[in-house]
This record gives C-alpha cells, structure tokens and sequence, in this order.
C-alpha cells in the first residue's frame, strides 16, 4: 500500500499549471510517488503530516544543463574564466580534467546534487562527457549511485568527443572515444537505467559534447540509435562553434544540425547563445528545446538569449546551471534570479522581457517538456510530488509576501529552501538531507579532491 502525506494549510500553493493557478491556505494530499488532491480541508487516515503554515509550495525546479565533474574544479582564480578566452580557458582547464578519476565523479556528483537539492531543484540533468584514462566507462553508473543515495530524479546525458586535436578539436586525445566506444556504452546504460515509465528517477540520453570535438558520424549515427532506443538527444550548439563549423563543413551549426536529423521534439541543445532570430522558426517548427545557462554566460561577457522573442516565436526554453568551472555553483534557484536579471537589463532595447513568474515557468514545467516527461513541471493531481517550500514567516520576506508567483525572481530568493521533496519522498527538510551523514560525505569528498585533483595540479599550488 502506497505511503500518504499531507500537506495541510499551506500559506500558497503555486501550482504552474495551465491555468496558472495559485491556492491560498489549502492541502496537498500525495500518495506514493503522486499528487492525489489540493484543497482545503483535505484529510486522510494514517497520512503523515507536514504543517504548511507560513510555507509557500512550488513546483521542484528543473536543471536541464550541467556538467557535475567539473564541481571539484571551481573557485578557482588561477583559471579565471571571466578574464580567459574560451580557447586559453580549454587549454587550461582540460590539464585538471585529464586528471579525474570515478571518486572524483561520485563525490563531485553527490555534492552538485546537494546542492540541487537545498535549492529546489527535483529533476536533474548532467551532460558528462568526461571519460579519461582513469574513468573508463564508469562515471554515469558512479552518478547513479549518487542520485540514488540522495533521492534525486536523475537524467544522465551519456557524453563523448571523438574528433582528435590533429583534426581540429580542443580536447586532449586521452580523453577521447571511437564513435562505436560511445555507442556501445550509451545501449549498455539504457538497458541498465532508462526507465520511460510515469515517475520514473532515472533515464539515459545519448549527448554527444559538442559538433566542433566530434566526427561527424558520431552525431549521424547517434540519430537512428537514440530514436531507435525511444531516448532524447542532447548537445552544444552556438557557443562560439559557428565559424568553425561554417569553415568545416560550409554551414551554421544548427542547419548542419538539420541536416542529418539531429534536430526535432527530441532533441534539446545547450546555450544557442549564436541562435539568429531567423533561426527561431527552425527551432519552433522542429519542437526543438534550448536550455539557457546564465551564469556562465555572464561570467564569460556572451550574449544572453532574447528569451521573450524567442518565446514569442514558439521556441521551447528551459534553464541549467552549466558545469562549476564556469558557473562556481549547482544553485538552480540562483540561475533563475541572474536570467531573470539580465533579459530585465536589455528589456529598453528589446521592447520588454518576460516576467519572474514567466522565468519560474521556464525552470518547472518547460524542463519536464524539455526532458519528455509529461508526469513533472507542475502541482496538480496525477503529477509526481516533486515540489519545494519556501517559509514566508521571516522578517525578510515582510512586505513581499503579497505576490508568490513572483517571489522568487524579484526578491531574489536564493538561499536555501525550507523542504525539498522528490517522488513523494522529503530528501532535505529545514537544513538537513534526510538519509545520510552530510559532514562525513563532505569530508570524504574532500579528501578525493585534494587527492585526486589539488595536490597534482599547479593550478592549486598557491592554495596548498
């Protein structure tokens, strides 16, 4: 018999549904991994409960754009990504990377979802295309492990660059695959982890880095595979790759992108910061999704997406937080802020921008229409319960309470949440993730960094 929960008297549920409902002093009832009800004055015989007095309820916030390895590869000035160009900043940062082992993928994964967590974040998906001499194979199934132990709903993007240094790429040889290498994994972890069901926590999508690292039958051939396999596709694109591509093969990455079929309502791309507004037909016509990652692109002075242009146009948005060694940071809840921030910065000159509410819009139910789950993004009966509470009863909220749907965004709430819960199932609650012993995860996460990644790298050495 599924287990019950009940949320009772919440200050506001907001609800991100069609109808962009909020409910003011009203219940949540969950049963197992589900919503089963909201309204007032709900009860049910042997439910546990959560008094939601002064609490406002959203929907679990949806990442769909990271790169956890790199979370033990950050605040670091020594490689200062705002003051490098992209190709100083990969020549130097990819001497640390060579270096990870799978300890540094579990313990870098884990503390990445922690940070998920206590921001709000349910769904998480990673883009991990480190695979080193040390890693083999192993770094999606040590991250499985790792959303497992916390609870997390976990997405893996099964990355890989194939094209040699000789042949124009930028990533070291040794960590490079063959094309059938990539392959050959990417169906061994659908068969071990995809699960396509309703409430599923963990499914695999074939995401090959980027088309500038690749040969081009990597990405020909992972067409006919995902599809084949009923899994999504992910990559890099417009991210200063353009003019590389147009001199390879004498055309803009998205249309090469077209062309061999990489492209369609299963297939999201990363940044797109290069995007033409004559492209946006091509990607609303093709269902196509762009996750927008903020931060680094602030930190890195590139272009921010006009989202309400693209919005307009039919474009599918959706937010990520990007890897930590341009981001510094797994705060879901703090992209949110920055891209609401900066499209308010261009919003003179681009005729307006989309409001706070639209941006929460954006990282709820837009990732579960990015990621093809129909069952998150949203609080309504028949939804996974994957939600987050904020407590509205502190002296800094006083004064601001009066509009929920656009707390966030405005005020900048930031910090870390009140409760997270993820399938019907409380991960953190009021400081504490529930299940495990933070402080020893942190030290022994510590000790693999300083093992693994600190003491061998010069970059740290100022620091040691």
């Amino acid at each position: 018999m599924a287990s019950k929960l009940l949320i009772k008297n919440a200050r506001a549920i907001v609800t991100c549904d069609q109808s962009d409902h909020v409910y003011k002093d009203t219940d949540i009832l969950i049963e197992g991994p589900k919503i089963v009800a909201i309204g007032k004055g709900l009860s049910s015989e042997g439910a546990q409960v959560i008094d939601g007095t002064g609490k406002f309820v959203y929907p679990g916030l949806i990442n769909t754009h990271h790169h956890f390895f790199q979370t033990f590869v950050r605040n670091l000035i020594t490689i200062d990504y705002p003051n490098l160009t992209v190709m100083d900043w990969i020549h130097k940062i990819y001497q640390i990377f060579q270096c990870i082992d799978n300890d540094v993928i579990y313990y870098s994964t884990l503390t990445a979802f922690a940070d998920l967590i206590k921001h709000g974040c349910t769904t998480a998906f990673d883009h991990q295309y480190c695979y080193t001499k040390k890693t083999g194979k192993e770094p999606v199934d040590r991250q499985m492990a790792a959303a497992k132990l916390l609870g997390i709903r976990y997405h893996a993007g099964r990355g890989s660059n194939t094209l040699s240094q000789s042949q124009g790429s930028s990533i070291p040889d040794n960590m490079l695959e063959t094309t059938s290498e990539f392959l050959k994994d990417c169906e061994r972890l659908v068969r071990l982890y995809h699960d396509p069901g309703p409430y599923s926590m963990s499914q695999i999508v074939m995401a090959p880095c980027q088309p500038i690292n690749c040969l081009a039958d990597t990405f020909i051939d992972t067409v006919p595979a995902a599809r084949e396999m009923g899994v999504r596709m992910h990559t890099h694109l417009g991210e200063g790759e353009n003019e590389g591509i147009i001199a390879r093969y004498g055309k803009r990455t998205l249309e090469w992108c077209r062309d061999i079929g990489f492209i369609g309502e299963d297939v999201w791309y990363a940044h797109n910061w290069e995007v033409l507004p004559e492209e946006y037909s091509i990607l609303a016509e093709t269902k196509t999704g762009i996750s927008h990652c903020p931060t680094p692109a602030i930190l890195g002075g590139f272009p921010i997406l006009d989202m309400k242009a693209m919005q307009e146009a039919g474009v599918l948005l959706s937010l990520g937080c990007d890897g930590s060694a341009t981001n510094d940071g797994s705060n879901l809840l703090d992209a949110l802020r920055a891209a609401y921030l900066m499209q308010s910065y261009h919003t003179k000159e681009r005729g307006g921008c989309v409001s706070a509410y639209d941006m929460l819009k954006i990282a709820t139910i837009n990732g579960a229409k990015t990621l093809g789950r129909p069952d998150l993004g949203s609080l309504e009966p028949e939804k996974a319960a994957d939600l987050f509470m904020i407590d509205s009863e502190t002296l800094e909220l006083a004064g601001a309470i009066h509009d929920p749907k656009n707390l966030l965004g405005r005020v900048g709430l930031t910090g870390n949440v009140w409760l997270t819960m993820i399938n019907g199932n409380v991960v953190y609650k009021d400081g504490i993730l529930t299940g495990v012993d933070e402080k020893k995860l942190a030290f022994e996460g510590e000790a693999v960094c300083n093992k693994v990644i600190r003491e061998p790298n010069e970059a740290f050495r100022m620091f040691l």
